[in-house]
């Protein structure tokens, strides 16, 4: 969705008190407490010695081996003597790793037109997906059904324990309350947040999904995977993360932090853009959207007007099979894109730039023309531009990482809010 400015009318619905519903605000960030650091290390590098921990950490090993007795309590970690070196003595030769098994957090991704529902576990893989359309109804009725989907959902996992709900849409969300104005879907002051965790009983955080992808990309993203997992790695970077799908967005994360700015994140949709083949407003989201390129896909007649095969799919595959037209719509707007991401990567000069959506993830094939788009247009050095880790699936990744930032950043405080869940929730 696009990052629109913030502007809060007064709230039209009443709160119920913010303990009893669990809201918690999401961490997207790396955390630097002795804690995360030690989890965070078993994630990464598990399974793990705790001398190991301690160099790759910086801790001292009387600080390593109180987090791992700790977190060993909490649950979340467990020890490998099968995997302790021949000769070994003692319980801080035994290696540890995440006791990943027994445990799932639950991501949903609120889109215009559908709803990801993620399965999630400690070390932020994919379990599994569902997608449902999301509802159209008036906004009471549509949180009820998300809930009442996001409950049957979580029904069919009897070996796993939930911990946590994290929720990633577009719109402008308070995350201190979990509630969410979606003027696309006709949302004002949803209560997003309340109604879940009224209904799982399990602590909830939402977030804005473009600060969530970006999240994702520094919490979980491949190239994080063989680093020390100190947050003094990311000290003094910036990344600029660029989101094109139906909508546009970006995300700047700072020193491992994604930054969401207190009044509110905002919006590249308004950009000049300009385009006779896409047409639009003259503004960066009317032109590139993917409601624009199969508009100009029907003028074009690459697909028909109307009807089941009238659809972004069929352009994508009818360029795939060599159709000039179609090729030549989805190259616009990667040119369109291109420029774009010169301008914003011009104004914000960050030390790594990311880009992600089906804008770019769909149709790979047109990344080398936003790329000599951006070259062409920046009067920056040159400077690469990266795609997503997670593909077309970047979307579920960023409700992932919202269900698992509380856990990431202070696992044995997330764990207690954890198992304080209400007797009286639905199962």
């Amino acid at each position: 969705m696009s990052r629109r400015a913030h502007v809060r009318t007064a709230p039209t619905v009443k709160r119920a008190p913010l303990a009893r519903h669990h809201i918690v605000a999401p961490s997207l960030r790396v955390a630097d407490t002795a804690a995360a650091l030690v989890f965070s290390a078993a994630r990464t590098r598990g399974p793990i010695a705790r001398d190991a921990i301690a160099r790759v950490t910086g801790l001292s090993i009387a600080t390593v081996n109180r987090q791992v007795t700790a977190l060993l309590d909490a649950g979340v970690l467990r020890e490998r003597a099968d995997l302790a070196a021949s000769g070994a003595i003692g319980r801080p030769r035994v290696p540890v790793e995440v006791n990943h098994e027994p445990f799932l957090t639950l991501g949903v991704h609120i889109g215009a037109r559908t709803t990801s529902i993620v399965a999630t576990d400690l070390f932020g893989r994919t379990l599994d997906v569902v997608e449902t359309p999301t509802p159209r109804s008036a906004q009471a009725a549509a949180l009820v059904t998300l809930a009442d989907s996001a409950r049957r959902y979580l029904s069919r996992w009897h070996r796993r324990r939930p911990l946590w709900i994290g929720v990633a849409a577009g719109g402008i969300v308070d995350s201190g309350t979990g509630h969410l104005d979606h003027p696309r879907l006709g949302w004002s002051d949803a209560p997003v947040g309340p109604v879940l965790a009224e209904s799982l009983g399990l602590p909830v955080s939402v977030a804005s999904h473009v600060d969530a992808m970006a999240g994702a990309e520094l919490l979980l993203g491949v190239r994080r995977a063989a680093t020390a997992p100190a947050a003094s790695a990311l000290t003094h970077t910036t990344s600029l993360y660029v989101y094109a799908r139906e909508t546009v967005g970006y995300a700047l994360s700072i020193d491992g932090r994604v930054h969401s700015p207190g009044s509110g994140p905002g919006t590249i949709a308004a950009l000049p853009a300009q385009s006779k083949l896409l047409g639009g407003t003259g503004q960066l989201e009317s032109t590139v959207s993917d409601e624009a390129v199969l508009a100009a896909a029907r003028r074009q007649g690459v697909v028909p007007a109307d009807g089941p095969a009238s659809t972004l799919a069929n352009v994508l595959r009818a360029a795939r099979q060599g159709n000039a037209a179609a090729r030549e719509l989805l190259n616009e707007r990667a040119r369109v894109l291109g420029e774009s991401i010169a301008l914003l990567r011009d104004l914000l000069n960050p030390d790594d730039l990311v880009v992600g959506g089906q804008a770019f993830t769909e149709y790979p094939e047109a990344m080398a023309t936003v790329e000599a788009a951006f070259a062409e247009r920046s009067v920056l050095a040159p400077r690469d531009i990266r795609l997503t880790a997670f593909g077309n699936r970047v979307q579920e990744a960023g409700a992932g990482i919202v269900s698992l930032g509380g856990l990431y950043a202070d696992p044995i405080a997330a764990m207690r809010r954890a198992q304080a869940r209400r007797p009286e929730a639905s199962a």
